[in-house]
């Protein structure tokens, strides 16, 4: 099933604007009132307006962003017991849910006004491994439009009392005039597109409802986070305008990099070197564990350059889940170097006494020079 925003043609940060946008250009194209009898252009309008149902409802999109697909099967990880796709009605009914969507009034259903809505932040919090590891709860301070405190958000200087309904949008924001086939909706210029007018503005917000803060935040950052990982956090972002509903705060996290373990996914990698003695006779070695402390791996006699241990069940946890990733252990055997003239007599009485058994592929590489 191809990606959600690759078939509306939008980016993965792509507004509510810019999805309808690209809904409505793909409705006009390839309805099938426009295609009567083109099963390509009515598989290409259902496609389309699955993906659209899916992106415009922000539970549905993050759930999407979140588990792809499998968010809307059955038993899924996104839950609610799958989607079950798009009913589409006429061509005009599209375009009439299109432009009604985000108003107040005029549109079939009376869908619930967004205008005021507070915009969303975007808030970068860099992690180490360790944080990655155990997960915990994180202090954050952010600046931004807060309800204002002076008038409860409404705007008014003498609260609701002050406020009235535009007479000119009926209250919804929005103006619309017929142009031949399609129906034009405009921002009211009333009333800005608040759809109410305020008689007696607060002084502190201008008749806006929201000032600048700076608030302090605790957020949980769950265990198994990784590079990219976003968290939402409801009702944390911009306050909405005029009584609006306030946006939401997305956390972006950043891995910082030990210099220790490389991390694909919920699996660790590690490089560890192992002295030559070890490596010929075996023995163990200690390596360091991603939850802190140490961990001995035994290492067999004979162990050869680039060996791999793997160390189930000590990786990273994974996120949601119970269960952990694999840590693998890569030998590192080092060759004694800046021997003493005793050493090296002994290395090369050492080297006199060994045969074609003991360094197996050796002689199986001198037997294939001789025959070269």
């Amino acid at each position: 099933m191809r990606d959600y925003y690759e078939i509306l043609g939008v980016s993965k940060d792509a507004d509510e604007a810019s999805l309808k946008r690209a809904y409505r250009d793909l409705a006009m194209k390839y309805h099938p009132d426009r295609n009567p009898d083109n099963k390509e252009a009515s598989d290409k309008f259902k496609e389309a307006s699955q993906a659209y149902e899916v992106l415009k409802d922000r539970e549905k999109r993050s759930a999407y962003d979140n588990f792809g697909h499998s968010a809307f099967e059955a038993g899924g990880q996104g839950g609610g017991g799958g989607f079950s796709g798009f009913q589409g009605g006429g061509f005009s009914d599209i375009f009439e849910d299109l432009f009604s969507e985000f108003s107040g009034g005029g549109g079939r259903g009376q869908r619930q006004d967004t205008n005021n809505r507070g915009a969303d932040l975007k808030y970068s919090l860099q992690l180490n491994l360790e944080e990655a590891y155990t997960g915990l709860e994180k202090t954050i301070k952010i600046r931004a439009p807060a309800k204002c405190d002076a008038c409860d958000g409404t705007g008014a200087e003498g609260g609701s009392s002050d406020i009235k309904t535009c007479h000119t949008c009926g209250g919804s924001g929005k103006v619309r005039s017929s142009q031949g086939f399609f129906t034009i909706e405009r921002t009211c210029s009333t009333c800005g597109g608040s759809g109410r007018i305020i008689s007696n503005p607060c002084r502190k917000c201008s008749g806006t409802g929201v000032i600048n803060k700076e608030k302090s935040l605790s957020v949980k950052i769950p265990a198994g986070v990784d590079e990219g990982t976003r968290i939402r956090v409801s009702g944390e972002g911009e306050a909405g305008k005029n009584g609006g509903a306030p946006g939401d705060l997305y956390i972006y996290i950043n891995m910082l990099n030990n210099g220790v373990f490389n991390r694909e996914g919920e699996h660790l990698f590690l490089n560890a070197p192992i002295d030559f003695y070890t490596a010929v006779s075996g023995g163990s070695i200690e390596v360091p564990s991603p939850a802190g402390g140490k961990i001995r791996i035994s290492v067999s006699a004979g162990t050869q350059n680039g060996k791999r241990f793997r160390l189930r069940g000590k990786g990273m946890p994974v996120l949601q889940s119970r269960s952990f990733g694999d840590l693998y252990v890569e030998a590192e055997v080092e060759t004694p170097i800046n021997l003493s003239n005793k050493q090296r007599k002994m290395l090369s009485e050492f080297h006199e006494s060994l045969s074609d058994n003991n360094s197996p592929k050796v002689g199986k590489f001198k037997k294939f020079l001789k025959s070269y």
